[in-house]
């Protein structure tokens, strides 16, 4: 029990009355407004209520626990759990509606992120949210990453997939003084999968009940997302950059790699705006989280590289190892040297998180 754990993916709940009750009255209309469109546009829709409905499809241990949205029933949950401390997602993805509000939006964004600041509040060495980081508005975005950074906070969110808000790729230059920011403050760039949009036709043809293809899918759709950092030039360009890939997963990300370097050594492929194999890029500047893949640490993890790889509970969700998170820890690192397994477990969290 002496062995702390910290959880680079769990997750908390906030409720729309609560934005609102850190928002001036005279904005709610148009925040009210903002989220109901929201809900009809993207989560009634194949995809989101497919991701809707896997958070609820199966009874697990953490289902409807207190502590997803009370701070205090959460630290006595990690507490049973073995957890010292855990990075906090957001139930609800703020970024997809925040900039829609018509009167009040950057007030809105304020709001939303000090709701998750107060959640953390009860313990911020423990609980370490993730504020969300609106990308339509670039000027704004970096100011709300330094208001962030100047009150504390330890981590952003941002979008996987910009495409989806109708924005360009992250290596597009109107992004830089973002990333200069972000650089600016140390903190780091999470990416958490989960809803995209981009697998509505597949929410509609997966052929399952519980939606196994898509759910399966979505961390593979990632690849993508992360071929953009790799092969767009933006970490070449902000070598201090610290972008945490979240429940992607591991196996697939050392093919991944192995076939974009494959295609410069081998095959004589060209990325112009890289000076160096993408996997170091890969090693420098991203990481992974994972709940439990044995396989992957086992076969695996120095190819993927010790230092980047996260373990999480995941709590609350239906894959969740609470409340036997050590159990799982200690089945799935069975043989692992000590100094590695510490950097898996809470080394590389505390560093990229600056705990």
């Amino acid at each position: 029990m002496d062995e702390v754990l910290i959880s680079a993916d769990s997750h908390v709940t906030v409720r729309q009355e609560q934005v609102k009750e850190r928002l001036a009255s005279t904005f709610h209309d148009d925040y009210d407004e903002a989220t109901a469109q929201f809900q009809r546009r993207v989560m009634s829709a194949p995809a989101g209520a497919a991701n809707q409905s896997m958070m609820q499809t199966f009874s697990h241990p953490a289902f409807g626990r207190p502590g997803n949205a009370n701070p205090h029933e959460r630290l006595v949950d990690m507490d049973t759990d073995g957890v010292q401390t855990e990075v906090l997602y957001c139930e609800v993805s703020a970024y997809r509606f925040l900039y829609r509000i018509r009167r009040g939006w950057q007030e809105a964004t304020h709001a939303f992120n000090n709701t998750l600041r107060d959640f953390a509040a009860v313990d911020p060495k423990r609980l370490v949210v993730s504020y969300q980081i609106p990308i339509h508005d670039v000027e704004f975005a970096a100011s709300e990453v330094r208001r962030v950074a100047e009150s504390g906070g330890k981590s952003l969110q941002l979008p996987v997939f910009p495409t989806e808000l109708d924005l360009p790729d992250y290596y597009d230059e109107r992004y830089d003084p973002l990333w200069a920011a972000v650089q600016e403050t140390d903190l780091p760039i999470c990416l958490h999968i989960g809803l995209t949009t981009r697998l509505e036709d597949l929410a509609q043809r997966d052929p399952t009940p519980q939606q196994a293809l898509m759910a399966t899918m979505t961390g593979l759709s990632s690849g993508e997302a992360i071929g953009m950092w790799l092969l767009g030039g933006t970490l070449e360009k902000f070598p201090r950059l610290k972008v945490v890939f979240v429940e992607a997963g591991l196996l697939w990300v050392a093919w991944f790699l192995n076939s974009l370097d494959d295609k410069v050594v081998r095959r004589g492929y060209r990325y112009p705006a890289l000076s160096e194999l993408p996997s170091f890029y890969f090693h420098r500047n991203l990481f992974l989280t994972y709940i439990d893949e044995p396989d992957a640490i086992q076969l695996l993890r120095h190819r993927l590289g010790v230092e980047n790889i996260m373990w999480s509970s995941d709590y609350p969700h239906p894959v969740s190892s609470w409340p036997n998170s050590r159990a799982m820890v200690e089945k799935s690192l069975q043989g692992v040297p000590g100094n590695e397994r510490e950097l898996i477990v809470a080394g590389n969290a505390s560093r990229v998180w600056n705990l």
